[in-house]
């Protein structure tokens, strides 16, 4: 939440039709005459008060006029306002929160962050993501050892989602398979319910204690786990985007160039990615839009996000992406729903 500014402090009146004109231009995808304001608000307004407060608002840079003789448009800082400090989110309805939990009655973790990118799109129509599970961040449930040659070992990681995760490691030896059974399982006592770091952490304390003593299985349990706990599984960070054409219903969309600009950002995904893993550990929904998302194609875009996780730590994150002009009280309360649904099912 931004934190009161001086400087944008609002007036009643000011509220109320920066809070009118924002809903008007979220329903309508136009400029917001002073008569469809008169219409929104909860006073009676004369239409010469309503424009002389809009030219207010347009003094303190929160609204625009796009053409001379048209309506406003909320600005950026218009919207940010309006999101912070004016905006009442809506409870879901009963119904979309039944095919919500319906829809999530799906397999493995990796099927239900897929579930929950296609929902995103299709009950917000904007583009639903989700920023998959960095693997350094997930608890281990099992390690399994398996002897490939001479100077190779096969480890493979199972989380607590369900994953498994393969990484060959350097580990000179022959006809060991018992040997690494004992590993196996003194490595496993070690890892389960814990991330790699904070593996990393525990077996830098044993290796500094085994220094006075000697015993061989222990030293390969602490040599195989320092390796894993190096995070040799992790690989580039993948944004699941299941569709894209809910977003092509989108008045803006009309524009080519918004449109390649935009894709253009997510195929790329390395500016966005950053984004997110700013946001990764903070709690509830958060909004990023124009120049928050410090990349040049989404200047014209709004972000909607929540971590999501297990075990109390968060793992990613999902949300919506569209044009600033987006329903947010209906969007935010549904993005945070969805985070709640996919944590639960990583939990299962």
């Amino acid at each position: 939440m931004r934190e009161s500014d001086p400087h944008t402090m609002l007036s009643d009146r000011q509220q109320r039709v920066l809070r009118a004109l924002v809903s008007a231009y979220v329903a309508e995808a136009e400029p917001v005459s002073s008569t469809m304001v008169s219409h929104l608000l909860p006073i009676a307004l004369s239409s010469a008060s309503i424009r002389n407060t809009m030219a207010e608002l347009e003094e303190r840079g929160l609204v625009q006029k796009p053409h001379a003789s048209s309506g406003r448009v909320p600005t950026p800082n218009g919207i940010r306002i309006f999101v912070d400090d004016l905006l009442s989110p809506r409870e879901l309805a009963a119904y979309e929160r039944r095919s919500l939990d319906h829809s999530f009655d799906v397999g493995g973790g990796e099927q239900a962050v897929r579930v929950a990118s296609r929902m995103l799109s299709e009950h917000s129509h904007q583009l639903g993501f989700v920023l998959a599970p960095r693997i350094s961040r997930l608890r281990l449930r099992h390690v399994s050892l398996v002897r490939l040659s001479s100077e190779r070992l096969l480890v493979v990681l199972v989380t607590e989602d369900g994953q498994a995760h393969r990484v060959i490691l350097d580990d000179p030896g022959w006809n060991d398979q018992r040997e690494l059974e004992a590993v196996s399982s003194e490595l496993n006592r070690r890892v389960a319910g814990r991330t790699l770091a904070a593996i990393r952490v525990a077996m830098k304390r044993e290796v500094a204690a085994l220094r006075k003593r000697a015993d061989r299985v222990l030293s390969r349990v602490l040599s195989v786990g320092l390796q894993l706990a190096e995070e040799p599984f992790e690989q580039p960070v993948e944004i699941v985007v299941s569709s894209r054409l809910a977003l092509l219903s989108q008045p803006e969309l009309c524009d080519p160039e918004y449109l390649r600009e935009v894709f253009s950002a997510l195929e790329t995904q390395e500016r966005l990615i950053e984004l997110l893993d700013s946001l990764l550990d903070t709690e509830g929904v958060s909004v990023a839009l124009g120049e928050e998302l410090a990349e040049p194609g989404l200047l014209h875009s709004a972000l909607v996000v929540a971590p999501y996780g297990l075990g109390g730590s968060h793992l990613g994150m999902l949300g919506v992406l569209g044009p600033q002009r987006m329903d947010y009280a209906h969007i935010i309360p549904l993005v945070d729903y969805c985070s709640g649904l996919l944590s639960g099912k990583l939990e299962a």
